[in-house]
């Protein structure tokens, strides 16, 4: 199927599965359909199964969305309490749509769980209450985390079981969901590495394959690889050894946050940018963020040839020179910011696990799996490379080149249903597909909410977050520089992580150095503000007060 077909059945408002290999472009689909969604101001529940995956869609897991948490049960007080709970109630009573991505992680009972939560909440007995539910993922990915002790129980739709995937679950089942299974390629365009890949997703690695595979044993690829580790120790150790083989200054860049801090944990946890990020020239590095725009994209992988106070330089393996800026990571819920954190989008590269990998695009890998624990942990890692002369291969154990066999059989029913679906698309008059279409986003349209009128701070507050910087809010306002700037320092007085860096594009990167520096040899007492004064007299004429207190603000 393609990803034009696969749009058009979403859109008609069936509940579907979104799957395919890695690489075949199942994140741009979802992400296509939640912008078409957004534009019809519907109402969406934006999830995954990890907080990874959720990040990258700028949602939230499912557990927090749904209520459930990690729990494996719900007892009908449990189940009554969730409910009632205002911040659950009240996003999944207003979703029409509801879009759960890595699907492969999640448990079936807690499918369930999540599945009776939404129909206790929508008091409807239709599957989730009735909203549209789209599921996007592969099963040839890894599966979901059993712990120890877990035990399958009589009736498995309900309570703690084994680590079963999702399609086992009565949700599942009772969705009718339409199967969309994307067949194009758009990661790998090396056809003896795609027929490598496609033959450990198929089971069917043969002797002649393995051969192949054996060649790239610790080859070096023509550009510099990423290291692919099953456990984190490994990681860990890698990086932090090659960090400290770079002679010169270490370089340390603090995560900026805002929003409640139980979202802005979840955020820090989940996200691949470390809080404290640090770098040296010379350090390997790989972004962790699409940004095409700017010449990369998640995966991209290069090194630091510049850093400094808030200044960063990377050069791409393809030569190209990148100033890096921060980023923002966030969680959004109708169309308001609940929590956000801001970092430089790079992590040391040298290594990375394989399950953090997920979802990546390498030009060159190492790979190691002689530590493989998991079925499918081979495919994954191998999968994100784009080429076999990216690939070098350090390690096999016997579970590297293994599938899941239960995965195998349903992924061929999968295609089988995709093609019928495919076909229906396809032979489905323009009129009727279009009157569909018409028809759905009707019925989740949404109302843009009534503004409601704000004090002279609160309307500064609200162009900040739409990202204007000083002049342009002055001049809408009609206001001076100076007045604008005094409502930014009463906002940041009330709420001091309240992220500005936005406004770091009204100063030059030297101006700011400068002023910074003037504040610094000024000095302050504890517990007061930096004084304009002092600041002004030792920098001279050429700079402004406007400049001086903006940079005051980052103080």
């Amino acid at each position: 199927m393609t990803q034009k077909e696969a749009l058009d059945i979403l859109k008609t408002g069936r509940n579907v599965f979104l799957t395919g290999a890695a690489g075949s472009g199942k994140t741009y689909v979802l992400r296509e359909y939640i912008d078409y969604l957004k534009n019809l101001d519907a109402h969406i529940g934006i999830t995954a199964s990890t907080g990874i995956a959720a990040t990258h869609m700028g949602g939230i897991t499912i557990h927090s969305w749904s209520g459930i948490g990690i729990k494996d049960s719900l007892s009908k007080s449990e189940l009554a309490e969730i409910a009632e709970k205002s911040h659950v109630k009240k996003k999944v009573a207003k979703a029409s749509v509801l879009v759960i991505d890595e699907i492969s992680m999640l448990h079936h009972f807690r499918l369930d769980l999540i599945d009776k939560v939404t129909r206790e909440i929508k008091n409807s007995d239709e599957p989730f209450g009735g909203m549209q539910v789209v599921f996007c993922g592969d099963f040839f990915q890894l599966p979901p985390v059993r712990r120890a002790g877990e035990a399958r129980p009589n009736d498995c739709s309900v309570g703690r079981g084994e680590s079963s995937f999702a399609f086992h679950s009565e949700a599942w089942k009772n969705l009718k969901l339409k199967i969309c299974y994307l067949s194009e390629q758009h990661r790998q365009s090396d056809l003896e590495y795609l027929k490598i890949l496609n033959s450990i997703r198929e089971d069917t690695v043969s002797e002649e394959i393995m051969e192949v595979l054996k060649q790239r044993f610790n080859q070096k690829a023509e550009t510099e690889q990423t290291k692919l580790y099953s456990h984190n120790k490994d990681v860990n150790s890698e990086n932090e050894t090659e960090l400290s083989k770079i002679s010169g200054r270490t370089h340390e860049y603090e995560m900026q946050e805002r929003g409640r801090q139980s979202l802005v944990d979840a955020l820090k946890k989940s996200c691949l940018a470390p809080e404290i990020l640090r770098l040296k020239v010379g350090a390997k590095v790989m972004f962790i963020k699409n940004n095409p725009e700017e010449g990369f994209v998640n995966g991209t992988l290069g090194t630091v040839v510049k850093c400094g106070f808030e200044e960063i330089q990377v050069q791409t393996l393809s030569g190209k020179i990148i100033d890096v800026e921060r980023e923002d990571w966030r969680i959004e819920e109708d169309g308001k910011t609940k929590a956000e954190i801001i970092q430089y989008p790079l992590r040391l590269a040298w290594a990375i696990t394989v399950h953090k990998s997920q979802g990546m695009s390498l030009d060159a890998a190492e790979v190691d799996l002689s530590g493989s624990f998991e079925k499918g942990m081979g495919y994954v890692a191998l999968s994100r490379v784009r080429s076999l002369s990216g690939l070098s291969i350090k390690g096999l154990n016997h579970l590297a080149m293994k599938v899941n066999e239960e995965v195998l059989e349903i992924d061929n029913k999968f295609k089988d249903l995709s093609k019928t679906n495919a076909f229906q698309i396809r032979t489905m008059g323009e009129e009727k597909l279009s009157k569909m279409h018409e028809d759905f986003a009707e019925k989740v349209r949404g109302e843009k909410p009534k503004e409601k009128k704000l004090d002279t701070v609160s309307e500064t507050k609200k162009m900040l977050d739409e990202g204007l910087n000083i002049k342009d809010i002055a001049k809408e306002r009609g206001l001076k520089l100076g007045t604008i700037l005094d409502h930014i320092e009463k906002i940041k007085e009330k709420n001091p992580n309240y992220n500005i860096y936005n406004l770091r594009d009204g100063i030059t990167k030297n101006k700011f150095k400068e002023i910074y520096n003037a504040f610094r040899k000024v000095g302050v007492s504890e517990g007061e503000m930096y004084k304009l004064a002092p600041a002004k007299d030792l920098l001279g004429p050429k700079y402004s007060y406007e400049d001086i207190r903006l940079v005051r603000l980052f103080m």
